[in-house]
């Protein structure tokens, strides 16, 4: 509405088994956002987002077009989130067994996410949990998340 741009948005992350895909959200970014400067972590008061993408991010609405992604098989309901390749090549360097959160579908929700870690947070807290997740996978663990995750989604101080 602002800059006249598609509403959706597309990028390339990374999912299952290291396999990439397209993720797809509402588009809460400028156009070109990231021209100038690659790929980075949107902050508190990233002036690349639109006015409306402020309220979209804030409130975990940029994340509902992923249902698509749900449907198409390139994520679940409850995982780690997927991330970026480019991010990743990074984060396997520092946290050795980062590349296990890729051992099972990414997800629209998660542990991490729901316990805060999100965004631009502490990434081995991140790995922490997600790792958690995955050890301990239930079906309990699952409504658990998703509970929390529509409990928590309109009132996140780390989505921005």
């Amino acid at each position: 509405m602002e800059d006249r741009g598609p509403v959706f948005y597309t990028q390339e992350r990374m999912g299952l088994d290291g396999r990439l895909f397209r993720i797809l959200k509402f588009r809460s970014m400028r156009v070109g956002a990231e021209d100038e400067t690659g790929a980075v972590w949107a902050q508190e008061g990233d002036t690349r987002r639109t006015r409306v993408g402020a309220f979209l991010r804030s409130t975990s609405l940029d994340e509902v077009p992923q249902l698509v992604n749900i449907f198409t098989g390139d994520m679940s309901l409850v995982g780690p989130r997927p991330e970026r390749p480019e991010f990743v090549r990074e984060f396997k360097e520092k946290f050795p067994q980062y590349m296990l959160r890729h051992r099972v579908r990414a997800g629209l929700t998660g542990w991490a996410q729901v316990h805060g870690w999100r965004g631009n947070t502490s990434l081995s807290k991140r790995v922490e949990y997600d790792l958690y997740y995955i050890e301990n996978w239930s079906l309990a663990l699952d409504l658990q998340i998703l509970w929390r995750t529509a409990t928590r989604s309109f009132r996140d101080e780390n989505a921005y």
